[in-house]
């Protein structure tokens, strides 16, 4: 994953989505998908269909996650035989691993600090008896076997549960969008959001870390998240994300 440079091409679609307003390239996934900014406040995510999720289902997640969280409008979505697209409202605010958070290491304190409590926050307010969606050990060794991922036994049996909550399902640091100040006013991606336990996330969250600010933070997102260190799950979830 990565920021792409101004002289992104644009395809065709994003163009026509986008009408006569301005697009700047602001993210590439690791399937080769790029997410554009328009200059009238859209965000308009385009790229290949693939196996894992899909952005209808980010759609309808996030359709059922606005009513309890900050996450972005969704305006259209739509695909053809090869690419889909997804369009939203841009939230205020820009990505906790905007260039701003990550060259300076007090910044990037207070952007790692937002993204563990804006982590918890999520947990916290999201209902988990009525959400329709899961992410469960058993729900993503399932999806594996189906996109032809062979797990090894030990990713088989999980730990047991510390608390279940509605998951974001890519905790990553650039997911959470925080304020000039350091507020998390929301998170975006949400397309594998579900039921699992909180640690699915935490390590996920924690590990990112490193990738986006350096080593040395996972300890400040644990104590902004509100917990300890749980080496097991810590461990175990970070070996089933790796995997699959």
């Amino acid at each position: 994953m990565s920021i792409p440079d101004a002289g992104e091409p644009v395809p065709s679609r994003v163009r026509a989505i986008a009408g006569g307003a301005g697009l700047t390239p602001v993210w590439r996934n690791a399937i080769g998908g790029v997410t554009f900014r328009t200059d009238d406040g859209r965000y308009v995510k385009y790229g290949p269909r693939n196996a894992e999720t899909s952005m209808r289902e980010e759609a309808e997640r996030l359709a059922w996650a606005g009513a309890f969280t900050p996450v972005p409008h969704v305006l259209d979505v739509g695909g053809d035989a090869r690419s889909e697209w997804l369009v939203t409202v841009a939230l205020p605010g820009e990505s906790a691993v905007a260039p701003r958070w990550t060259g300076d290491p007090a910044r990037a304190g207070i952007a790692v600090r937002a993204v563990g409590s804006g982590l918890r926050a999520l947990h916290d307010a999201l209902p988990v008896a009525s959400c329709p969606f899961d992410w469960g050990v058993e729900s993503r060794v399932a999806d594996a076997a189906r996109r032809g991922i062979r797990l090894p036994d030990a990713l088989r049996r999980a730990p047991r549960i510390d608390r279940a909550v509605v998951c974001h399902g890519d905790a990553c640091s650039p997911n959470t969008v925080i304020d000039d100040n350091g507020r998390v006013t929301g998170h975006v991606d949400l397309g594998a959001l579900g039921v699992a336990d909180r640690w699915a996330d935490i390590a996920v969250a924690a590990m990112s870390t490193e990738w986006n600010y350096g080593p040395g933070w996972e300890a400040t997102l644990l104590d902004a998240y509100g917990t300890a260190p749980d080496p097991e799950r810590q461990a175990y979830y970070r070996a089933l994300w790796n995997a699959t």
